[in-house]
């Protein structure tokens, strides 16, 4: 596998002798002063191109990485301008997130706190400040936010529960694993902003939450993961409702917002009522 030099020396050497390329940025994990890079650490970088186009059009370059095991390619408009990304893994481990970015107008995107440049050929890309996470910490939710954030949990719960009922698996886990635990992990990433003084970058998808959270409050988050057994979602559901109380109560009170209480207890006594239903029912 290549060292962070190697990759990095390639990515310049072919920066400097392409005339097009005119400046290289790099983002992400590998400028984060707080991360420990392991080997699957990407390489994220923003080549400031005058053609971006060009390099979507005529693909040979990408050879000059290496072998591929797989690439994406997303093609977006960011601040209505066309800009190219290329997400590449190489058979000897490597990945590199490469986009293009025409160079008039790369001062005008919202900088990325987790920046460096590496290359500036015309000495035109505004100051960056030092690599920092502020563009990534956890930031405290309006009481509008916090409040639908948690209507939403429970809401959507109570179709996890018919979805049960009704034996409909890809349904019931969907609204389970993906809709209402979505809700959850963003209630515990402020739970944990709040107890760090909204100084916390929990990661993408949250994933460093093991890492902040107390441990009995990660245990109770384990719980709320499950196989496939009707039996084991019903568990998992429950968990979830009693964690969602366990640190959404604590963080109202912090935030001198109001946990909804009634909702929460009305709908634990719905859940139980569907969970001891008869499949012949006719009224729930």
């Amino acid at each position: 596998m290549r060292t962070e030099s190697e990759v990095i020396d390639q990515l310049l050497q072919f920066a400097h002798a392409d005339d097009k390329v005119r400046a290289v940025i790099l983002n992400g994990s590998r400028v984060n002063p707080n991360v420990v890079k392991d080997i699957f650490c990407d390489y994220d970088l923003k080549f400031v191109v005058t053609e971006p186009r060009y390099y979507a059009d005529h693909q040979g370059w990408i050879k000059t990485f290496g072998e591929l095991i797989i690439m994406q390619q997303n093609d977006i408009k960011t601040n209505g301008e066309d800009e190219y990304i290329f997400l590449m893994l190489f058979t000897d481990g490597v990945r590199i997130d490469l986009s293009f970015r025409r160079s008039e107008t790369i001062n005008e995107q919202a900088e990325d706190s987790l920046s460096k440049v590496l290359l500036d050929k015309d000495n035109v890309l505004k100051k960056f400040a030092p690599p920092s996470e502020e563009s990534y910490i956890t930031v405290k939710p309006s009481a509008n936010e916090f409040h639908r954030n948690i209507n939403n949990l429970l809401w959507c719960s109570t179709n996890a529960a018919k979805g049960l009922w009704r034996d409909e698996l890809p349904y019931a886990k969907f609204m389970l694993d993906i809709v209402v635990r979505q809700n959850l992990i963003k209630l515990l990433s402020w739970y944990v902003g709040a107890e760090h003084n909204w100084g916390v970058n929990l990661g993408s998808a949250s994933k460093w939450l093991k890492d902040y959270l107390p441990e009995q409050l990660w245990h109770s988050f384990e719980y709320t993961y499950s196989g496939p057994a009707s039996s084991d979602i019903w568990e998992a559901l429950f968990a979830t409702i009693r964690l969602a109380k366990e640190v959404g109560q604590p963080l109202a009170d912090k935030l001198n917002y109001e946990y909804p209480a009634l909702d929460h207890s009305n709908v634990l006594a719905y859940l139980e009522r569907v969970r001891a239903l008869p499949k012949d029912a006719t009224e729930i």
